[in-house]
């Protein structure tokens, strides 16, 4: 039928064949990994050298999980199992990234934040859309003295020694990724739900042609 725009007619507007897809711009999970991926980018120009390995594996990992984000939201229409193949690898990502940070931390004898770390916390509530956000937090945190650990913020005495830039860049990167990954880990489990509730595109073709036949 005619001005259905895809869509079944009868009591109300059915579920389309293909349904609503893309708009990964609006998901929290591509937001927080673009910024991720932004802070790790300038990070790595600033501490880690340019013609190393490990500069192009963070800044590769970082995008990873940005672009199969953006994809997997994009093949959601026709491939929810496409959609999930990729979002599995959207959230690998990150965990590589994170591994890498963390190295960063061990190698140079840095402290890594505690999950209950007072910082982790400020930066989460701070909301910061922008790398130059995160970098303005870092300068206040180092400026205040605050030194990653369980101990809290340093004090006015250890400040000098105990708080420095890459330490708090770093840990500062460690929060968005354990958040994005938290975000990616709801994201897959709703994905799965979805396809094993409606199943996809196949599904949906299939519930299309028996609904045609009734209507015949």
């Amino acid at each position: 039928m005619s001005g259905q725009s895809g869509r079944d007619s009868g009591d109300g507007a059915q579920e389309g064949l293909i349904p609503k897809h893309g708009g990964y711009r609006k998901l929290k999970s591509f937001q927080i990994a673009q910024l991720a991926y932004d802070v790790t980018a300038r990070f790595c120009d600033r501490y880690i050298d340019r013609r190393s390995r490990t500069h192009d594996q963070m800044v590769q990992a970082a995008r990873s999980g940005v672009q199969n984000i953006a994809e997997g939201s994009q093949a959601s229409g026709t491939s929810k199992k496409f959609e999930l193949k990729l979002t599995s690898v959207a959230r690998a990502s990150p965990e590589e990234l994170r591994l890498d940070y963390e190295d960063f931390l061990r190698q140079r004898s840095l402290p890594q934040g505690e999950r209950n770390d007072p910082r982790r916390t400020d930066l989460v509530d701070r909301r910061c859309a922008t790398a130059d956000e995160v970098a303005l937090w870092v300068r206040e945190v180092h400026e205040r003295g605050g030194q990653y650990g369980q101990s809290g913020y340093a004090t006015k005495s250890t400040r000098s020694t105990q708080s420095t830039y890459p330490e708090i860049a770093a840990n500062a990167a460690l929060t968005l990724i354990a958040v994005a990954c938290s975000l990616l880990d709801r994201q897959l489990a709703a994905q799965s739900r979805a396809f094993e509730q409606e199943g996809g595109f196949t599904e949906r073709l299939y519930r299309r042609r028996q609904q045609a036949r009734r209507n015949r």
